[in-house]
């Protein structure tokens, strides 16, 4: 039997769903296709990134620490490259109940910068917050005049 027109076919619409799933199945694998070169370029970028190996690990020169029963303790280290750390803390009543313990501590850090500069910072966290000092950290300006007159007033009054 000879057809003289597509639709002329019973089979009409089986042919249709059968072109409907190969393009659904084509159109799939271009997705697939897709995502395996996102997820090759992503390992591609992973390891490009990863260090080379070519850099030694820094040897830890020096360390102590100590760990107390009433919460007190105390560490450092130096590492072969002069990095230096040190810190300690205890427990402390931080409010005005009992039950208001914080850990207050200190320290200090200090490492060599690349043009071959010591930086150091030292630095508390108590109650008052974290304060960190050192010669290369930026510092507020002096506070104006006026405004010192203003604080000492109002702490004259009882206001402050």
């Amino acid at each position: 039997m000879r057809l003289k027109n597509i639709k002329d076919c019973r089979c009409q619409k089986h042919l249709h769903t059968t072109l409907s799933t190969i393009f659904r199945r084509a159109a799939l694998n271009i997705k697939l296709a897709k995502m395996k070169f996102i997820v090759a370029f992503a390992f591609l970028a992973v390891a490009l990134a990863a260090p080379q190996g070519d850099k030694k690990p820094i040897e830890i020169v020096s360390s102590n620490s100590e760990m107390n029963a009433d919460g007190s303790y105390s560490f450092d280290f130096e590492s072969a490259d002069g990095t230096k750390v040190s810190e300690s803390g205890n427990q402390k009543q931080v409010g005005p109940k009992p039950e208001d313990i914080g850990t207050v501590s200190k320290g200090s850090y200090s490492f060599t910068t690349p043009d071959g500069v010591v930086l150091t910072v030292n630095w508390v966290a108590d109650e008052n917050g974290f304060q960190a000092t050192g010669d290369h950290l930026p510092t507020p300006p002096p506070m104006p005049e006026h405004v010192v007159k203003m604080l000492a007033d109002l702490k004259a009054a009882g206001v402050l």
